[in-house]
C-alpha cells in the first residue's frame, strides 16, 4: 500500500510540474548565471585542484541547485494549508509516509533533470569529465534534494505564513553555501574558515563531486560524502515523516 500510495501521490505533483514550464526552467536561472558570468573568471587562476575551474565550479553549482532549491519547496505546502488541500487529504485513508515520499521523489526527479541540462550546458562551455562522475553528481543531487525538500515540508507543516517560513530558510540556505565552498574550495579560504566549514554537511558532498568529476573515486572525501549524504538523507526523511504522521497530513 506504501508504494502505491506513493506512486499516486508522486503522479499528482508530477502532473503539476509537467504543467508548468515555468517552474522546471526557471528554477535553473540561477545556476546558470554563475556558469555564465562566473565560470569564466575561475580560467587559469589557481584554485589549489589538480581539476580544472569546470570541473571545480559545475560540481558545486549542482549542489546549489538542490540547496536552494529544495529548501523553499515547503512554499508548496504552506499554499495548499491555505487552500484547503492538505485539510482534504487528512480525511482520506493514504499512508502519511507517502504524502511525504511522492512530493520529494517529485523533487528529486525534478532536480535531477535539471542538473543534466546544467551539464550539458557546461560541456558547452567547456566541461570535460567522465560519464561516471557525471552520474555520480546526479546521484548525489537528487539526494541532496531528497533531504532538504524533506525537511523543507517539515517546517513548511509547522509555520502558518510564508513570512514565517521564508527567513528561516535564507537563514540556513546563505552560510551553508559560503561554508560548503560551492563557488571555490574551501581550503583556499583561511584556516579557521576550513575548520568551520566541517561541521557542514554540504562540504562533505561538495568534495565528493569534484571527486568524481576528476575521475577520482576510491577516495576518502568519496567515501565521506557516500556516508552523511546517506545519514542526511535517513535523518531528514525521518524527520518529515514523523511531522507529517502527528499533523495527520
Amino acid at each position: 500500500m506504501l508504494l502505491h500510495d506513493t506512486a499516486i501521490i508522486f503522479g499528482r505533483y508530477a502532473r503539476q510540474t509537467l504543467r508548468s514550464r515555468f517552474q522546471i526552467f526557471f528554477g535553473m536561472l540561477m545556476p546558470l548565471l554563475y556558469l555564465f558570468f562566473f565560470g569564466p573568471l575561475l580560467q587559469d587562476l589557481p584554485l589549489g585542484s589538480p581539476a580544472d575551474s569546470w570541473q571545480v565550479l559545475v560540481p558545486g553549482l549542482l549542489l546549489q541547485l538542490s540547496l536552494f532549491g529544495a529548501s523553499f519547496a515547503g512554499f508548496a505546502i504552506i499554499v495548499e494549508k491555505s487552500t484547503g488541500v492538505v485539510e482534504r487529504m487528512r480525511v482520506t485513508p493514504v499512508s502519511r509516509l507517502a504524502l511525504l515520499l511522492g512530493r520529494v521523489l517529485r523533487d528529486a526527479l525534478l532536480f535531477t533533470f535539471q542538473a543534466v541540462l546544467l551539464v550539458l550546458a557546461a560541456l558547452l562551455m567547456g566541461l570535460r569529465a567522465p560519464l561516471a562522475g557525471v552520474l555520480i553528481g546526479f546521484a548525489f543531487t537528487a539526494v541532496l534534494a531528497l533531504s532538504l525538500a524533506s525537511l523543507s515540508y517539515a517546517l513548511a507543516m509547522r509555520v502558518s505564513t510564508p513570512q514565517e517560513f521564508g527567513p528561516v530558510i535564507n537563514a540556513v540556505t546563505l552560510p551553508a553555501m559560503l561554508l560548503s565552498g560551492l563557488m571555490l574550495p574551501i581550503t583556499l579560504g583561511p584556516g579557521w574558515l576550513d575548520v568551520l566549514s566541517h561541521f557542514t554537511p554540504f562540504r562533505y558532498l561538495v568534495d565528493a563531486v569534484r571527486d568524481a568529476y576528476s575521475g577520482s573515486y576510491a577516495t576518502p572525501h568519496m567515501l565521506y560524502g557516500v556516508l552523511v549524504a546517506a545519514g542526511f538523507a535517513a535523518a531528514a526523511v525521518t524527520v518529515g515523516t514523523r511531522v507529517f504522521r502527528r499533523a495527520g497530513a
